[in-house]
């Protein structure tokens, strides 16, 4: 019997097709989840183990609800992968426009990135996050359409974005599951957690501001034993929604209450469940 020449021997075993892998899920759940007895004001919430993004607890956690100003979690995210901390942002005319809360940027000022991330996350600035869209998407509808895209990529599949702020409730939606993916992948990014941690920031500004101080609108930052994430959100619709990280001992938490009346005393019951079950 003829043999085959080697170097076809090695073409065949070359060219041979190879499924591609696929992508684990952000967040992931084996087997039902029992309420454990916690009961929380939030009309929808999750816990998950930020280390492997396992589910410790959840409720509704797939129900479609607004989400105010955590929105600006998937902005710095996406702003994060075009710009550069020391990329000059020149601040639009458009900015000026943006409903309250501002911290007052003004049309033609030339503004670092890294401090609009600071007035985006700390103090969340509706004015700070259109000027991150658009000085990383050219254009406030381009940017959002960069938002959506990065909700596909990430598997959110109940999860729409129609401002770079959140301040429009209608067609700004997510889910807490999606929220969760969301936070564990963005606090994977250093310069992310950087920001979100901070409790206090001093920047110096350009005359004649001269200096501006933001603070963390996230109450545990600074009063909660490992809190270190991520964003506050709140409208009259959305009510009080928090996605909220923590880590102790080696473990690391994410919770995520929507539509809350008190969202710090959901998320605290939570990460007290959390690091019973998780440590």
């Amino acid at each position: 019997m003829r043999r085959l020449p080697l170097l076809l021997l090695v073409a065949v075993v070359t060219f041979a097709p190879v499924a591609a892998a696929r992508p684990q899920a952000l967040v992931h759940q084996s087997g039902p989840l029992s309420g454990h007895g916690i009961k929380v004001t939030a009309k929808a919430g999750i816990l998950i183990d930020a280390r492997d993004g396992s589910v410790l607890w959840a409720r509704y956690p797939h129900r479609r609800l607004p989400i105010a100003s955590t929105t600006k979690i998937m902005t710095a995210v996406v702003a994060m992968e075009r710009l550069r901390p020391h990329d000059v942002v020149v601040i639009d005319k458009s900015v000026r426009r943006v409903a309250p809360i501002t911290e007052g940027l003004r049309p033609g000022e030339k503004v670092e990135a890294w401090k609009l991330f600071y007035g985006a996350l700390l103090y969340s600035g509706n004015d700070t996050a259109l000027a991150l869209a658009i000085g990383a998407g050219g254009t406030r509808a381009h940017f959002v359409a960069l938002m959506n895209e990065k909700a596909r990529q990430l598997g959110l599949k109940n999860t729409h974005f129609r401002s770079p702020s959140g301040l429009i409730d209608k067609d700004n939606y997510s889910t807490a599951w999606d929220m969760a993916s969301l936070a564990r992948y963005a606090m994977w990014n250093p310069r992310f957690r950087a920001v979100v941690r901070t409790r206090v920031k001093r920047v110096p500004w350009a005359a004649p501001t001269y200096a501006k101080i933001y603070v963390n609108k996230n109450h545990l930052i600074g009063s909660y034993r490992g809190a270190n994430g991520v964003k506050t959100g709140w409208t009259t619709n959305a009510k009080h929604c928090l996605v909220a990280s923590v880590r102790r001992h080696g473990v690391s938490l994410i919770a995520v209450v929507l539509g809350a009346d008190d969202s710090y005393a959901d998320v605290k019951k939570l990460f007290a469940y959390g690091f019973k079950t998780a440590g």
